[in-house]
């Protein structure tokens, strides 16, 4: 059961719905979610996740001033950590299929990335190395979320949004796969690097930092931010932790190489992956 604060979140999104005049199984459509799902959180027995309230509260097409004026209401609510576990029971490509929703409605999305390459630049080879190291996934689950992920790639191809990725030097370096398989990955981000639409700027090891990475971390226009730790996701839209990451973007994009700085670094790490 969730607490009380869980609880009237849940009777507040089904009186938004009820007043929208649709039904659940249109909601559940539209937010990406099983009608049970949201029944479950409607009578609070399931607490969402901020996420999970965006893309409801997208699905029934409140107006932004609502929308702003319930999520600050509901913020304490769904400001939480999802273990790892818990997101692994539900099924990865389930979570890749919620990340897209978010994605698909985001206009500028920015991505620190001081582990991986990011997702959405992932090479199908780079992509099922990562998923290999999930405990317990089996080579069924590991191709379908490859799958899930792939098909999250075409929105880089969307010309009414913008992508900005900052990635470490260091993890253009590390070996979680064959070298080939690297020399390959980063050949597609100096590809990528080429989309009008898309930054991608490198952290330099030669260079002095503004700050350390302690973590990774997604920002949705700004209003949404999802943190990745060794044990969990943890999403938040509470206005002063925002601030505090597109602060922490800026900084580390300010001292970031771009363009063809940016290749000139990245094509002879490459090449070193090359037999």
């Amino acid at each position: 059961m969730t607490d009380t604060n869980g609880q009237e979140l849940g009777k507040a999104l089904r009186a938004l719905r009820t007043a929208s005049g649709v039904t659940g199984e249109f909601v559940a459509r539209r937010a990406s979610m099983s009608p049970g799902k949201l029944s479950k959180i409607e009578n609070g027995r399931a607490l969402p996740t901020v996420t999970d309230v965006e893309l409801i509260l997208a699905a029934l097409s409140v107006s932004e001033a609502a929308k702003v004026a319930f999520l600050a209401q509901a913020r304490a609510a769904v400001t939480e950590a999802t273990a790892w576990r818990v997101l692994r029971r539900l099924g990865p490509p389930k979570h890749q299929q919620s990340i897209m929703a978010v994605e698909a409605r985001t206009a500028v999305l920015k991505v620190f990335q001081g582990q991986l390459i990011p997702g959405l630049l992932q090479t199908p080879e780079y992509m099922s190395a990562v998923f290999s190291l999930i405990p317990g996934q089996s080579p069924d689950s590991r191709a379908r979320t490859v799958a899930a992920r792939m098909e999250r790639q075409a929105v880089l191809y969307d010309p009414t949004k913008s992508f900005h990725f900052l990635i470490c030097e260091h993890v253009l370096r590390w070996l979680i796969c064959d070298q080939l398989i690297m020399a390959t990955q980063l050949d597609r981000l100096l590809s990528l690097s080429r989309l009008p639409n898309v930054r991608i700027g490198v952290l330099s090891l030669s260079r002095r930092m503004p700050d350390f990475p302690m973590t990774r971390f997604s920002s949705y226009d700004d209003r949404i931010v999802i943190v990745e730790t060794f044990h969990s996701e943890v999403t938040t839209r509470d206005p002063k932790d925002l601030e505090t990451y597109v602060e922490t973007f800026d900084r580390f994009s300010s001292a970031a190489a771009y363009g063809e700085e940016m290749r000139s670094l990245i094509e002879p790490i490459r090449d070193g992956f090359l037999p």
